[in-house]
């Protein structure tokens, strides 16, 4: 077997479908998260501070979600989950001038994610 055949064979043995179902959930949750947010009062400046751990945190259960049924690679699972949600929102909001607090996010998504699979990695061991 060759080198590259293997590496298609590990990409192709990734939850791929998984981790874009979760990535779409993430944003989702996070929009929600704004949606619920913008009726109080300041709800620019709230936002600014609840959403980048609403994305480290709702980031950290789907990719959680996506590396518990994974039979290897869990790390990677979940932190594909943050990649593809940031991906979706860079998508979304190209051209647009964002607030830092937002940029800031898409990292955090990634560790967010990874987290999730770094504790399913665990509970799939003990």
């Amino acid at each position: 077997m060759s080198l590259s055949t293997m590496r298609t064979a590990d990409l192709a043995s990734l939850l791929w479908v998984r981790v874009l179902i979760a990535a779409v959930f993430v944003e989702l949750a996070v929009f929600g998260v704004a949606v619920l947010l913008h009726p109080l009062p300041a709800s620019d400046t709230v936002l600014l501070y609840v959403v980048p751990p609403a994305c480290l945190a709702v980031s950290a259960c789907f990719g959680f979600w996506v590396a518990r049924t994974a039979q290897h690679r869990h790390l990677l699972h979940g932190a594909l989950v943050g990649v593809v949600a940031a991906l979706i929102y860079i998508t979304m909001t190209w051209g647009k001038v964002l607030p830092m607090a937002y940029v800031a996010s898409h990292p955090l998504k990634v560790v967010g994610g990874a987290l999730g699979g770094l504790l399913a990695e665990r509970r799939a061991v003990a």
